[in-house]
């Protein structure tokens, strides 16, 4: 498993104009686990949908999501459901024990360039958890797996969509992302990038593909702490 890295220093992220960050686990730490909630909600669905128990509706959640990139993916590909009506009620989460976060805000509202939140999920579910951390009006714009027609990370086509639309120079580009394989495209487009874990590395309801090794060539930082990782980049502006 990749361990934690030293704090970057600003020089060498002087040249980024874009700011990239994933959505669950990433701008929120892995702890307050808010994706427990979308998790059952998906069981849930897929469960009614297929009339399965709890347990291998969980099981297929997991296989399609593992090799899809989403859950939501492989019930589109093999069961040709509607994406909306399966985001809305994956979504219908208490947001509210997601805490406010006003050092990580003000770090990312000191970051010089364009700043941006590339999800999987909904803009409806990303505008509510960035609201709730107190951070959503410190972002350009956020593009979500409707924007990626339902096409979701790692595939590199989404990544393409989404440097198109907002003419990202990707040398000039970092990605920060909780899943490995998410930041493969990015790395190979010659974006910098940043892996956020869970303190103390406590991996507690992570499938095994999802956590990062020391083969994991694509990840050029760690870090379990994102407001504090922000802040070594400014200490010299």
């Amino acid at each position: 498993m990749k361990k934690l890295a030293r704090l970057p220093t600003r020089s060498e992220f002087a040249h980024v104009t874009d700011w990239v960050f994933d959505l669950d686990n990433t701008l929120y730490p892995h702890h307050v686990n808010l994706f427990a909630q979308i998790d059952r909600n998906m069981t849930a669905y897929v469960a009614k949908l297929l009339s399965l128990d709890p347990a291998d509706a969980k099981k297929l959640q997991k296989d399609y999501y593992r090799d899809h990139g989403t859950t939501l993916k492989g019930l589109m590909v093999h069961h040709g459901i509607d994406p909306n009506e399966f985001l809305e009620q994956a979504h219908a989460i208490d947001y509210s024990i997601v805490p406010a976060d006003p050092a990580l805000g003000e770090a990312i509202k000191s970051l010089p360039g364009r700043k941006f939140i590339f999800t999987n999920g909904s803009v409806a579910h990303a505008q509510m958890t960035a609201r709730a951390l107190g951070i959503l009006d410190h972002f350009d714009d956020i593009f979500d797996i409707v924007a990626a027609d339902f096409v979701p990370k790692p595939a590199g086509e989404t990544y393409d969509k989404f440097m198109s639309l907002h003419r990202v120079d990707t040398r000039n580009a970092v990605m920060f992302e909780d899943l490995p394989r998410n930041l493969l495209v990015p790395k190979a487009l010659g974006m910098k990038t940043v892996l956020l874990v869970p303190q103390n590395l406590e991996y507690t309801f992570a499938e095994s593909w999802e956590k990062s090794n020391d083969t994991d060539e694509q990840i050029d930082y760690v870090t379990e702490d994102l407001a504090g990782f922000l802040r070594s980049l400014l200490t010299d502006l």
